[in-house]
């Protein structure tokens, strides 16, 4: 009999991955063409060049033995955690070094290994809905309790006024991820500066470190010239959480990094757990190969204008057939109001048009659902004429 623990979770597995799969079988059944899987924030795009052709170069000059080998330190190679720290310098004027970078398992690593460093049982972290659904599972690995602040669905900015109420002595840390997933909307300076002074002054109230974690997976894709705040210049006890996965269209990678400033409390001992819990998590370092590839495409960036064609065409098309969307200021997707209360049953009246998208409570934010753009564009142009079907039988 497996863990009584792991039982509850495969019964709630992961409705994303799910549906993802859903729509591979119905693709098999009716054509690709004729499938319009809005599922899984898989990307589309393409990685760029350069990563091909360092992967080439790497493959074809390095030492294989070294190349392939584990990391100088579970933290990373020391050159890339440079290249890491002085490309953060240049883009945010911060001033990190490459002590202060973490080589990871992607974002999800990091997060994991994060939490793991600063959790202890019953430690509080707090969340804004509507969030990716896997914090729930991350904290629940380390015995934490997951509080969530309410959505506010006018804005989908974060609820200040309730997130102050939810702090409490116990609380060790906050997670914030903008972009956000699921909504696209960014969280401007002004509202950034609201977050951090109520921090400060709960640190100061309950003579506790609070942390806060920034998820950022989608940093670089953002529209309309918008600015994303770097969070470690706002609060001393902020940690950085990021992914290659969409700025490099390298999901199956699994690369990223963490940053822990010298701000942080207690830096030097926080990076050393961090350090240890990489490898006692099992993931040992981030795979060596990768960590140089992206060493050496650390200025590249991802087809914006390919998203925002997507992200524009998308948008005018289902508000012009009368659903209501939250317009996408950054990352690749689209959370559209469901036309009634019970949105997992819109999501399976959808699939009569082969549309999939994901529940709303997937993200703890029910009547509403997530549609990730992140397709080819000709997907999207062939689905609004099935989306224009399915209004029709709602308005």
């Amino acid at each position: 009999m497996i863990a009584k623990k792991m039982q509850e979770m495969v019964k709630n597995s992961s409705a994303i991955r799910a549906m993802f799969e859903e729509g591979t079988k119905m693709a098999s059944m009716y054509g690709e063409d004729k499938v319009y899987d809005f599922s899984l924030g898989n990307p589309n795009v393409c990685a760029p060049p350069s990563v091909k052709q360092a992967l080439l170069e790497l493959v074809t000059t390095e030492d294989p033995k070294i190349l392939h080998g584990y990391s100088n330190s579970n933290s990373g190679d020391p050159y890339v955690r440079d290249t890491v720290a002085n490309s953060l310098n240049r883009r945010f004027g911060t001033t990190f070094r490459g002590k202060n970078i973490i080589m990871t398992v992607g974002a999800a690593g990091g997060l994991n290994v994060i939490l793991k460093t600063i959790v202890d049982p019953h430690d509080e972290v707090i969340v804004f809905c509507p969030y990716f659904g896997e914090y729930r599972s991350y904290i629940s690995n380390f015995e934490g309790v997951l509080v969530e602040v309410n959505a506010d669905t006018k804005t989908f900015q974060p609820n200040i006024s309730e997130f102050e109420k939810k702090i409490t002595a116990k609380t060790k840390a906050v997670i914030i991820n903008t972009p956000n997933n699921p909504t696209g909307v960014v969280y401007g300076e002004p509202v950034i500066v609201k977050i951090t002074e109520i921090l400060k002054q709960k640190q100061a109230e309950f003579g506790t470190e609070i942390y806060l974690i920034s998820d950022e997976p989608y940093r670089e894709i953002v529209y309309d010239g918008l600015e994303v705040p770097y969070l470690t210049k706002f609060y001393e006890n902020t940690v950085v959480a990021y992914s290659y996965s969409k700025s490099l269209s390298l999901p199956g990678e699994r690369i990223g990094y963490l940053v822990v400033p010298d701000e942080v409390s207690q830096s030097e001992l926080v990076l050393a757990a961090a350090n240890v819990a990489n490898r006692i998590l099992g993931f040992v370092n981030a795979p060596s190969l990768l960590q140089k590839v992206v060493a050496r495409c650390i200025d590249e960036k991802t087809d914006l204008a390919y998203y925002d064609r997507n992200r524009h065409t998308l948008y005018e098309g289902l508000t012009g057939c009368g659903f209501e969307c939250v317009k996408p200021e950054g990352a690749f997707y689209l959370f559209m109001k469901s036309p009634v209360p019970d949105e997992k049953a819109f999501c399976e009246h959808a699939k009569k048009y082969h549309i999939l998208m994901v529940p709303g409570s997937s993200f703890s934010c029910p009547g509403y659902v997530r549609i990730a753009y992140c397709v080819s564009y000709e997907t999207i142009v062939r689905s609004l004429p099935e989306f224009k079907k399915l209004a029709e039988e709602y308005f």
